[in-house]
């Protein structure tokens, strides 16, 4: 091949390049002719009573005009060939037509003017009226053309995108189950249906939703920019945006240290000796490259429709976020406040869906404070919440009843955005408590025709805990007017409720209207001291250590340390282990021995570095505990400690009583390496059991952690990976003195 016939094939493949990069990005404008962006098209709707901006590409530095309904504007294209102008504000009406001219003409017919939502989330959002309950008559009955369907194409990108692939479509009962996951969404469907029917104008509906993805992907850099809890995250995405001076300043160290490498293989290749590794190109640098990374699928979906005018937004999403708790509140607020700031509309309308109860594969506590997060999203202005958990299935993650769920996304449309009056929106929301001897009073607002319970029975899922002693117990529940008023047999001091607090929670507290109540917990839980309310002896011992577990890790740091302060001799040593469940039921073992060490410093957590080593029997045990099975009493024989930080194996080669060579408990053996898993057991091998383990310290949440035999697996809590489980959990460590 000649240069010539090379130098052509690679300018036409340079070109190509640029025209299809143009064509799926950022500047269509190698496109010679008038364009308009697929936002706009035939059969759509346009929000009324706003001003309408138009934009789309041509011939750089053209003039371009567009006629809608006896309205012209023109604009004049950038040297990039983009332009944009603004029509002013029109009432509901049509059907119109709207004309693009310059050097050629976009014409779109059929074009309605009234209200126009973005409706977008996970798959619940998704799902398509073809997987509803009752579907074929729901289809069948979907010939509504004053509604308008535009089905955005699923596409995720690492940059923002300058369209997207969709069409509007009137919506008939072909055009309602075409595409998409079983047709058109069928929340966003059954909310427009019901809006068109209240309002009698058209209804614009943008579906923009992918099933399984995660908030942060939604989210523009604009949204995690405005919110403090974010900043992390915002500074990763500005790592790997190629614009940023920490983008740049972080490259240029790479080049540097590729180029330092280059030179060493290039010194390895003439020396005939091995080449060094090869520096890794670091993963923060490169751009969303995944569905589920952060902004991808606002760059791919989100940002192609902005600014398209609109009322307002619906979204139902969060399934994929659930194990977050507090955190969603702050995702939440950095997607509304960011797709808020980028459309330039103010505070627009948001209203969401709480996710329904299902059989997660977690502690079901996690829901609760998951949807007490969701909740907490109603304090952004213009914000609202819809409550389903009277209509999911613990069995499908897809509850069916999309009806009901479209149904009260517009009851807080008709009642918010457009003011009906006299129209109960939401079901009741906790407002007060108060306690009242052995009981526990609650106020609610959002009461509607009054308090009510769903099936006539008396109301179910709400909890109370005694300041002295356990946990949540179940609750009488009784409605006495506007409020409910809670007790339970035993409970003489109630201090704190929740309600709900389940993933399996379908609770019967509504309103008259059938609204349902969501979760939520008020009081404070009782701070519990088990060692002050339930070991006398320990008023005679000092502190040495006081431990928070939940800040395990790969170093020890105690909350008290006062090693270095105690100068007496000691002749016993005493632990006190306390785990407080989601259940707010504090577990609690002491257990005092006769000194088996004269050293501080080793009667701790068996560190490496503290250099503690113990297999050995001890004496006289003392043992107080409220966990059922523990053998309790004082002077105790057979007790005996496997401290020791290293890896260990269920062989009895110390040939402790009554243990097993096969099963991980009271007689274990240690092995290398002298720095591994980790052993903290103190046991009654009289008893065959286990009075406390603290294994594996240095994975944190996933560190074994027990009192008492393990009910399931190994005895003395080995590979129990646990102590996430726990809120609070807290051991120390004490002394007897001479």
């Amino acid at each position: 091949m000649n240069e010539t016939m090379r130098s052509s094939r690679l300018t036409a493949k340079l070109l190509l390049g640029v025209w299809l990069v143009a064509g799926a990005g950022l500047s269509p404008a190698s496109r010679a002719e008038v364009r308009l962006p697929h936002v706009f098209g035939s059969h759509m709707v346009l929000q009324q009573e706003k001003p309408l901006i138009i934009w789309g590409w041509a011939q750089p530095h053209e003039t371009v005009t567009v006629q809608l309904a006896g309205e012209s504007r023109t604009a004049q294209a950038n040297e990039r060939g983009e332009w944009k102008l603004e029509l002013p504000p029109m009432k509901a009406g049509g059907p119109f037509v709207l004309t693009a001219s310059g050097s050629s003409t976009v014409r779109l017919e059929d074009v309605m003017v009234g209200e126009v939502w973005l409706c977008s989330g996970q798959s619940n959002m998704e799902m398509g009226i073809g997987m509803v309950r009752n579907a074929n008559e729901e289809i069948a009955a979907a010939d509504y053309p004053g509604i308008r369907l535009l089905k955005v194409t699923r596409k995720w990108s690492p940059e923002p995108q300058a369209d997207i692939e969709g069409e509007w479509k009137p919506c008939s009962p072909k055009t309602v189950a075409e595409g998409g996951w079983s047709g058109f969404s069928a929340a966003a469907y059954f909310f427009g249906r019901e809006l068109h029917k209240k309002l009698g104008v058209p209804i614009g509906l943008i579906d923009a939703s992918w099933g399984g993805t995660r908030i942060e992907s939604w989210t523009p850099p604009e949204g995690f920019a405005a919110v403090p809890a974010m900043k992390q995250e915002y500074n990763l995405i500005e790592l790997a945006d190629p614009h940023a001076a920490s983008h740049k300043k972080r490259l240029e160290q790479v080049l540097q240290d590729t180029e330092g490498w280059l030179a060493k293989a290039r010194e390895s290749l003439t020396q005939c000796t091995l080449v060094p590794p090869m520096p890794a190109y670091p993963e923060e640098l490169l751009a969303p490259h995944d569905v589920q990374n952060r902004t991808a699928l606002y760059n791919g979906m989100i940002h192609p429709l902005r600014p398209f005018a609109l009322r307002g937004a619906i979204w139902y999403q969060g399934e994929s976020n659930s194990t977050e708790g507090k955190l969603y509140t702050e995702r939440m607020r950095a997607l509304i406040g960011g797709w808020r700031t980028l459309w330039g509309e103010g505070d627009f309308p948001f209203y969401f869906v709480q996710v329904a109860p299902w059989t997660y594969g977690y502690r079901p506590e996690v829901l609760g404070e998951f949807w007490e997060a969701q909740a907490a999203a109603q304090a952004i202005p213009n914000v609202g919440m819809t409550v389903i958990n009277d209509i999911g299935d613990l069995k499908d993650i897809h509850p069916k009843n999309k009806q009901e769920v479209g149904r009260r996304l517009a009851l807080w449309a008709l009642a918010k955005t457009y003011g009906q009056q006299d129209l109960v929106y939401s079901g009741p929301t906790f407002k007060a408590m108060s306690v009242e001897g052995d009981k526990i009073r609650l106020s609610f607002d959002n009461l509607g025709g009054g308090l009510a319970s769903r099936d006539g029975k008396p109301l179910t899922w709400f909890e109370i805990i005694d300041a002295e002693d356990g946990g949540f117990v179940k609750a009488d529940a009784q409605i006495d007017g506007s409020a409910v008023v809670l007790s339970a047999p035993g409970v003489k001091h109630p201090v704190a409720m929740r309600f709900a607090w389940s993933m399996l929670a379908e609770p019967n507290l509504m309103n008259a209207e059938g609204l349902p109540a969501g979760a939520f917990r008020a009081g404070a839980l009782p701070k519990r001291d088990s060692l002050a309310l339930h070991v006398p002896e320990a008023r005679d011992y000092e502190l040495v250590y006081d431990l928070d577990l939940a800040k395990l890790g790969e170093r020890i740091t105690y909350q008290v340390d006062n090693s270095a302060k105690l100068s007496r001799p000691f002749d016993r040593i005493a632990y006190c282990l306390e785990l407080r469940g989601a259940d707010a039921n504090t577990e609690y073992v002491y257990v005092s021995m006769d000194a088996f060490t004269d050293d501080l410093g080793r009667i701790g957590v068996p560190t490496a570095r503290c250099g503690a080593r113990f297999q050995q029997n001890v004496a006289n045990l003392n043992v107080v505990s409220n966990v059922k099975g523990v053998v309790t009493g004082t002077g105790l024989a057979g007790g005996n400690v496997e401290f020791w930080p290293n890896n260990y194996g269920p062989g009895n080669s110390a040939k402790v009583p009554n243990a097993s060579d096969q099963a991980y408990d009271f007689g274990d053996e240690p092995s290398e390496p002298a720095d591994g898993y980790g052993s903290m057991q103190v046991h009654n091998h009289e008893a065959k059991q286990t009075l406390f383990a603290l294994n594996h310290w240095r994975e944190g949440s996933r560190a074994d952690v027990g009192i008492g035999n393990q009910p399931t697996g190994s005895p003395d809590w080995t590979f129990a990976a646990n102590a996430g489980s726990y809120e609070v959990k807290r051991l120390r460590v004490l002394v007897h003195p001479k």
